[in-house]
């Protein structure tokens, strides 16, 4: 692996950086999740996603208990290179509720909640909790 790449990019003090998921066949933005060194570079070495969850304190691969994966497309980071932009091909469900997409809920300018998308599948066939 190319060590200049990591040096492009700023992590936080936590060592992690912000990774927003685009589907790339229609521009839809996924989720957003957390990576650090290691879960990037794993990503880029099994096109698949990995992240860092701060909950848990746990290295996980998006799928990992659902099946749900994303195969990495593309991989980009922004001029100030503190955010990553990674397209996928999402296959299921990326929200751990079952939607297609974690921006399933749409506000309006009264603060009305409404859902914006059907849930695909039932949110305990997408995230088991260990």
């Amino acid at each position: 692996m190319n060590e200049a790449f990591f040096e492009k990019l700023r992590f936080n003090a936590d060592g992690l950086i912000p990774a927003i998921i685009q589907e790339q066949s229609t521009g839809k933005v996924l989720m957003m999740a957390w990576m650090n060194r290691d879960s990037l570079l794993k990503t880029l070495e099994t096109r698949r996603t990995y992240f860092w969850s701060r909950s848990r304190q746990k290295f996980w691969m998006k799928g990992e208990t659902s099946g749900h994966i994303q195969r990495v497309e593309r991989v980009s980071f922004d001029c100030d290179g503190d955010s990553l932009l990674i397209q996928v091909e999402q296959i299921g469900a990326a929200c751990h509720e079952g939607y297609k997409a974690c921006f399933f809920r749409d506000v309006d300018f009264s603060g009305n909640v409404t859902t914006n998308s059907a849930r695909l599948v039932a949110p305990e066939t997408v995230y088991k909790k260990s």
